[in-house]
């Protein structure tokens, strides 16, 4: 049992002629190592836990890709669990993952709550936080600052001429991607000298529906907007199509810009001018993190904040020439 242990393993005292008959009979048996076992005996699973808001979006499926390279990199396998955006099902899962033995978990999700906070402080392995962090800034995170991103797509229009600016933002309700976009749009404004106005806000739920609503709302005001900053792309796509159904045009009549540079970015028409996060990187930025900890590997710095940057596309138009006042005229 000891020389199959050592062949299985890897061990270099084996002798060729013993290695090359255990391999054989490995291989006329169809033997598989016991992975439980091994977890037992090492109190390790090479495996890692993924708590995933909805795996049907473009975002977290790019997110989760660079987890997954990362951990094949590092010889770990994934669990991947879907939590629907359902903060129960979130602290279920996390909680069936620790029952499981894995060696770490990666989660993302949209607001962290102290029923979160006291299941991953009180966990017994290491959770990194992607896409998202905790208020206290206590655990491990990987992410942008959606502030300034919020206020760097605002300063991008303003820059642009406009000056009647609208936003749709993702739920409120989440501190980052919802309200901490929305307070750097603000700041924007404020910085501008523009007024901030109620019913320049469309409150969406980052999804393609939303920005239709929104449009809706917009178009029926006197003074419309000559710009609409969506906080997803999903939304944003959802908004040019709301205008074109319209009659207007995009950039033309009302310049749109959105947020995550999802793939359906260059895929719409126009293409789409968007705040690129670097999705993939957050993952694998994650999933190195977790290794470390994991490892026992010395941490420089527990949060981790990547940058940022806007891709000018066709959905907003240059500078030449243009009075966002005039226009709306």
């Amino acid at each position: 049992m000891a020389t199959v242990s050592r062949v299985v393993n890897g061990n270099p005292n084996v002798k060729p002629s013993t290695r090359k008959k255990v391999l054989a009979a490995i291989e006329q048996l169809g033997y598989r190592p016991n992975a439980v076992a091994r977890g037992l005996a090492s109190k390790r699973t090479t495996t890692v836990g993924v708590v995933i808001p909805d795996i049907a979006s473009p975002f977290f499926a790019e997110l989760a890709r660079g987890i997954d390279d990362i951990a094949s990199m590092y010889k770990y396998n994934i669990i991947l669990c879907d939590s629907d955006e359902r903060i129960e099902r979130e602290l279920h899962l996390t909680n069936t993952l620790l029952e499981k033995q894995v060696d770490g978990i990666v989660f993302m999700g949209r607001e962290i709550t102290e029923n979160h906070m006291q299941v991953f402080t009180t966990a017994s392995v290491p959770i990194v936080l992607a896409g998202t962090k905790d208020p206290t800034g206590q655990l491990p995170s990987v992410d942008i600052s959606h502030y300034e991103a919020g206020y760097d797509a605002t300063k991008h229009l303003i820059e642009k001429g406009h000056k009647r600016v609208a936003m749709v933002t993702g739920p409120l309700i989440d501190p980052l991607a919802g309200m901490r976009r929305f307070e750097g749009y603000k700041k924007a404004l404020d910085e501008a000298g523009l007024t901030f106005k109620d019913s320049y806000v469309y409150n969406g739920n980052f999804r393609y529906e939303s920005g239709l609503d929104a449009v809706e709302q917009f178009m029926s005001l006197v003074e419309q907007p000559t710009a609409i900053f969506a906080a997803s792309d999903e939304m944003a796509v959802g908004v040019i199509h709301g205008i074109q159904d319209r009659g207007l045009r995009v950039p033309e009549d009302v310049d749109v810009i959105g947020f995550d540079n999802i793939r359906l970015a260059e895929m719409v028409r126009p293409r789409l001018t968007t705040v690129v996060q670097p999705m993939y990187d957050i993952g694998a930025v994650a999933m190195r993190l977790l290794t470390k900890y994991m490892n026992n590997e010395k941490v420089e710095n527990h949060i981790v904040i990547l940058p940022h940057r806007i891709e000018e596309r066709q959905s907003t138009k240059s500078n030449a020439g243009f009075d966002g006042e005039k226009e709306a005229e």
